[in-house]
């Protein structure tokens, strides 16, 4: 099943942390809560990041790595067609609705997941389950026969702590990604997805370089340094059609 929503309003750029200096917050360890749990407190609450996405209005800390990405490799532009696969909670649509000047009906912005996604401002928001064999023609339905500029996805599965198993998860959903840009991208454009440090699969890699005139790694300083995400980034798509 399939719903969509779009919204009018504009989103707002981002493009720090801000500079103030806040002092460490520590957290006990609560009767019931594991362990693991009062670590990732510990961590959120004393991450610059999560209070400035608060400040800004960003649904997540995660803007900020989209937006670090962007300041850097420009890929975001006025009058864009971006999709976001994997969107919940929305904050990296905010952050390509602002630059594609999607609420100003120059650009569009289409956010896909499996979860519910409150009403992004300028951005048309898809319930749509990405593994289901026919979310490839839900997506090219709902582009209206137009073509995306970029693919994005920031899409993780849940962490099994298992290195091995987290890796092939992770590279699973990057080749879900890759499937559906290879269908809707124009040519000249780019694709973004998490993956995790230690090397891409190598199967994906070739498919990249195959597809794509440049192909590099990047991790964004708004990834936590302890994290092993990293993000794999593709430019220059050499299938797709040519803009008129």
């Amino acid at each position: 099943m399939v719903k969509a929503s779009k919204g009018g309003a504009r989103g707002g750029g981002v493009r720090g942390a801000g500079g103030e200096r806040s002092l460490s917050v520590r957290v006990k360890t609560a009767k019931g809560r594991k362990l693991a749990s009062t670590r990732w407190l510990q961590r959120q609450l004393n991450d610059p990041y999560v209070e400035a996405a608060k400040r800004a209005g960003y649904r997540s800390r995660a803007a900020f790595k989209l937006a670090e990405i962007d300041d850097k490799h420009r890929l975001l532009k006025p009058g864009m067609i971006v999709l976001d696969l994997g969107a919940a909670p929305g904050g990296w649509s905010q952050v390509a609705a602002a630059r594609a000047h999607a609420g100003e009906g120059k650009g569009r912005v289409i956010a896909v997941d499996l979860s519910a996604i409150e009403s992004v401002p300028g951005v048309e928001v898809m319930v749509l389950d990405m593994s289901e064999p026919k979310s490839g023609d839900c997506i090219k339905e709902a582009l209206g026969g137009a073509l995306a500029d970029v693919v994005l996805s920031d899409m993780a599965a849940s962490a099994t702590g298992h290195r091995q198993t987290d890796h092939l998860r992770i590279v699973a959903l990057a080749e879900s990604a890759l499937d559906i840009a290879e269908d809707t991208l124009a040519q000249g454009g780019a694709f973004l997805a998490k993956v995790l440090q230690g090397g891409t699969d190598e199967d994906l890699l070739a498919r990249l370089k195959q597809g794509f005139a440049q192909v590099k790694h990047v991790k964004p300083k708004a990834s936590r340094a302890d994290s092993a995400e990293v993000y794999v980034l593709a430019t220059g798509y050499r299938g797709g059609a040519a803009r008129p």
